[in-house]
């Protein structure tokens, strides 16, 4: 097989100055055998130097994986990504201000591609106006040694727009799961289907060149066209990778029930242990409608799908992610963009070009850091930078939004049949005056009547004129020892101020299936 190539010699072919696009979604769809390769190769020979790696997702493991293996001044002179908290030693080159970074919506840079492809002059979208990716703001730029300018405040027609630019690609690093000897890809083991057909795309035509890691080689003519998701004559290398080093996950090897190869009972997936998580993810459930499309983040509302599996309410809507999976429940933790019983999973950036196009109904996302105009932070906490990830995107274009998590870091609780009981206060205050950066703009919120909640294990908050106003108090609590003296500032309190079912702080439940009922 001519196209057959091992790890290092894919690492030899990158060049000082490069732009490498990586596909990747934490470790699934990444190609780690080359990237441990080209670390590899760095560390002996000093080159390649000051390459630019481009990935739309999280890329790592949270330790030594994923672009981990990128992270050596020398080796990466300029970041350009949608999530660096997976990899936390690029993260910290980032905090320290070694490298130029770019942090941008991982939709934009998943839809990149095809305009890039196409040779267009980028993406042209209103998401991230207001945010800190808009060039009246940072522009995306994170750190102080990134000066040039990616994205451009345009008008069109009288208008205003974003113009995320397009570059040209030297290297497109894309996996799938076979390779056929004329090097044309499936993906039949991977969890999702990524953008890795755009990504070849677009390293074809500005001059580049693509490298497949798969698992398994088949015969030339021997893959069902339909299975064939990127063409050989797009592909110029196959590197054949070692199991551990093309996991389906961050978590999983394989599993067929990620990959829609097979169904798995949902009574095998354990439901949610009692605690504040749950009863945040429970009074989230209760903002579910029937015959919608949801989308849930990582963290606190992923619990959401747990509820609502374990309420039997979870066939009455539709589960998304923004990865491509409808239907099914979501997957957690290190399988997180992954689904198990999925309907239907579609390309990556066919899914965000759905999305910010408004086609969810609402959205269930975390709540890090608020501030008075209801603007919330997910991206940057003192010198630490992650990145928003799909946040942007998601959050700027649902119908409606729901952030959740706790009033503050850290705190413990008791609960009983009288409600909850702060026993120790936490460290941190999640509410402050003003966020460190804007990722969610209350103003744009407000200006395109959006409505959104915030909902904690002590308040539920919703976005009106005027900012931040308290809809809710949970049961057991004083309203200003408990609630307002763990805020930095005063919100607006409802006249009609209610309490938070006091059904939600009991061990069971089983109240979500009337409330579905009723809202129908």
């Amino acid at each position: 097989m001519k196209k057959l190539i091992t790890a290092d010699q894919a690492a030899g072919l990158i060049n000082d100055g490069d732009t490498v696009a990586w596909t990747t979604i934490g470790m699934s769809y990444f190609a780690e055998e080359i990237a441990q390769a080209l670390e590899k190769r760095f560390v002996e020979t000093g080159s390649p130097k000051n390459i630019t790696p481009v990935h739309d997702c999280g890329c790592g493991n949270g330790q030594e994986a994923g672009m981990a293996h990128l992270a050596y001044e020398g080796l990466t002179k300029r970041l350009v990504s949608g999530h660096t908290g997976q990899a936390p030693k690029m993260a910290q080159m980032v905090a320290d201000n070694k490298i130029e970074a770019y942090l941008l919506p991982q939709g934009v840079l998943a839809t990149l591609w095809r305009q890039i492809a196409g040779h267009k002059p980028g993406v042209i979208t209103k998401v991230g106006m207001g945010t800190y990716v808009d060039p009246r703001l940072q522009g995306g730029k994170v750190t102080d040694k990134t000066t040039e300018d990616m994205v451009k405040l345009i008008e069109i027609e009288g208008e205003e727009w974003l113009l995320y630019k397009s570059f040209p690609v030297n290297v497109a690093i894309i996996r799938a799961t076979t390779a056929d000897e004329n090097g044309n890809l499936t993906v039949e083991e991977e969890a999702q289907i990524s953008e890795a057909l755009p990504m070849a795309q677009a390293a074809h035509n500005t001059g580049g060149i693509v490298i497949a890691q798969v698992k398994h080689l088949a015969e030339a003519h021997s893959l069902h066209p339909k299975d064939v998701k990127i063409p050989g004559a797009l592909v110029d290398y196959v590197v054949v990778a070692k199991p551990e080093n093309h996991k389906q996950t961050i978590t999983t090897e394989y599993n067929p029930g990620l990959a829609g190869n097979t169904r798995v009972p949902l009574g095998a997936i354990p439901p949610m242990p009692f605690s504040e998580r749950k009863l945040i993810a429970r009074r989230a459930a209760m903002e579910l409608r029937p015959n919608t499309l949801v989308n849930l983040g990582i963290g606190v509302p992923d619990g959401v799908a747990s509820v609502a599996a374990e309420e039997g309410v979870v066939k009455q809507f539709t589960l998304t992610t923004e990865l491509g999976t409808y239907g099914g429940i979501p997957a957690s933790g290190g399988d997180f963009g992954a689904a198990w019983n999925a309907d239907a999973i579609i390309e990556h950036h066919a899914q965000f070009d759905f999305y910010d196009g408004g086609g969810l109904d609402i959205a269930f996302l975390g709540l890090a850091q608020a501030d008075t105009k209801g603007n919330l932070n997910v991206s940057k906490f003192g010198p630490k930078v992650v990145g928003p990830g799909g946040f942007i995107n998601i959050t700027q274009s649902a119908k409606k939004v729901v952030f959740c998590g706790t009033l503050t870091a850290g705190a413990k609780y008791e609960f009983s049949e009288n409600g909850i009981h702060i026993t120790q206060e936490g460290k941190a205050k999640k509410f402050v005056e003003a966020v460190d950066q804007i990722t969610f703009s209350g103003d744009i919120a407000l200006q395109n009547k959006q409505p959104v909640v915030y909902i904690t294990e002590r308040a539920v908050f919703e976005l009106r004129e005027g900012g931040i106003t308290l809809t809710e108090i949970a049961p057991g609590l004083d309203l200003e020892k408990d609630v307002l003296a763990a805020m930095d500032f005063r919100p607006q309190i409802a006249d009609d101020l209610k309490t938070m079912p006091i059904e939600l702080f009991q061990e069971s439940w089983g109240g979500l299936k009337q409330i579905m009922a009723d809202a129908e």
